[in-house]
């Protein structure tokens, strides 16, 4: 029988694994495999070190959240207009590619698996999947709202957990561990390529900085739901979940790049189509053809579960955004979503279907239109990180709420990590 504790907990889960269903998609399945079938296990220290550093930042969208009744966009409306004014900068500029690129891996990945290659219309299949795609989630999203949503996510993510550690076991002992590089090469880090990559990679591992605030807006959207006001602790405890879990699938999928790609000759496509049948490739070359049905499915369904997560919470913040600007976030308030979110979510899809078309008529490399929506994320990265800090260090946030004074200094080093690597990245284009 459960204890009081347990059941508590039971009610606060759900918000972190929501996280967890955003986070591990293009991150996951795309970057980090290019990374082990480029550099083998050399930049598993990158995708180490941005997991680090990043964390607190991530962490204190729960912890706001949990300790203040409120989202973190009333942080960031506290700090000043200039605050949420940024934030809406930030939001404008990145939304429609973020979108974009997770909405066509999860296409693409559906055309693998079915098969079509037709086109219809002077479009691929990936084109009309994706439309079929953001039509569902907006349905979902009116009908179920949040509730369908994380059911959703939690059994998706199951899923793709273990088909993926599955995959892994079975390519340990492909890896020529005495001979693969294990650190980058000293020619990497002032190749400008190679540091696009790196800052591509780095951009959405384990996620952008965006979903801080969703994290916080699903946290009290899951009060609602469940009438549990969660405790910190309990908040805390359910994005750990959610983040040490991604951390793994990250490590899982370099590895996967790494035993089945690194040094073979083979490279990922730039077209969309067939980087996904090269994905699939990866696990039924471990787990064997009879497989192919059941990974298709899994990596396109954990990649709609990313599709219908972003398509959520790039709505739910603008929603957020308009309502903090007129005033004041009530403390334990309903998450009413309104007029703004739903404007908000067709104009995200159509802007991202315009940026899929072109992308999929020969206007832009895929692997191009993913760099670029990551590479965005990482230069924004330290301003949102900025701004999390600044929020949970307020004084609306209970003192012993508060991080410590090690999770500070944790904080402050993400910061300065995100920058630094961020104008390295500007001075290497500069040259």
């Amino acid at each position: 029988m459960e204890s009081g504790e347990e059941r508590s907990f039971s009610k606060a889960l759900g918000p972190g694994l929501l996280w967890a269903g955003a986070a591990v998609g293009v991150s996951h399945l795309v970057q980090s495999t290019r990374a082990g079938a480029t550099f083998g296990l050399g930049l598993l220290v990158v995708v180490l070190a941005a997991n680090f550093f990043k964390y607190p930042a991530f962490q204190f969208g729960p912890r706001y959240a949990a300790a203040t009744g409120t989202s973190l966009l009333e942080g960031y409306r506290r700090q000043g207009r200039w605050a949420l004014v940024l934030y809406g900068l930030l939001t404008a500029g990145t939304m429609f590619t973020i979108q974009s690129v997770v909405t066509l891996v999860t296409a693409a990945l559906f055309a693998a698996l079915f098969g079509w290659t037709a086109p219809f219309l002077g479009f691929p299949p990936a084109f009309w999947i994706a439309v079929l795609l953001l039509f569902l989630c907006g349905t979902l999203l009116l009908v179920g709202h949040y509730r369908w949503l994380d059911r959703i996510n939690k059994a998706v993510v199951l899923v793709l957990t273990l088909t993926t550690f599955s995959a892994t076991l079975l390519v340990l002992p492909k890896i020529a561990w005495r001979t693969i590089p294990w650190l980058p090469d000293a020619a990497v880090l002032t190749d400008p390529r190679s540091i696009a990559f790196m800052v591509a990679l780095v951009g959405w591992m384990p996620s952008a900085f965006d979903i801080s605030i969703w994290h916080s807006l699903w946290t009290l959207a899951r009060r609602e739901q469940t009438g549990h006001a969660p405790r910190v602790k309990e908040s805390v405890l359910d994005f750990n979940v959610g983040y040490v879990g991604t951390v793994l699938l990250a490590l899982c999928f370099v590895l996967l790049g790494a035993g089945v790609m690194y040094g073979s000759g083979e490279l990922f496509d730039d077209r969309a189509a067939v980087f996904a049948q090269q994905v699939i490739a990866l696990y039924t070359r471990n787990l064997g053809s009879w497989s192919a049905p059941l990974i298709g499915l899994s990596a396109g369904t954990v990649m709609f579960s990313t599709t219908l997560t972003v398509a959520d919470g790039f709505p739910r913040a603008l929603a957020g955004l308009a309502a903090r600007w007129r005033g004041p976030e009530t403390p334990g308030a309903a998450t009413a979503r309104g007029s703004v979110y739903w404007i908000s979510l067709l104009v995200l899809g159509t802007g991202s279907l315009a940026i899929i078309g072109y992308a999929l008529r020969g206007g832009a490399a895929f692997k191009s239109l993913v760099d670029l929506a990551t590479s965005l994320s990482f230069l924004t990265a330290p301003a949102l990180a900025f701004l999390n800090h600044r929020a949970i260090h307020a004084p609306e946030v209970p003192a012993e709420h508060r991080p410590s004074p090690a999770l500070s200094a944790w904080s402050v080093s993400g910061i300065v990590f995100s920058a630094f690597f961020a104008g390295y990245y500007l001075f290497i284009l500069a040259r």
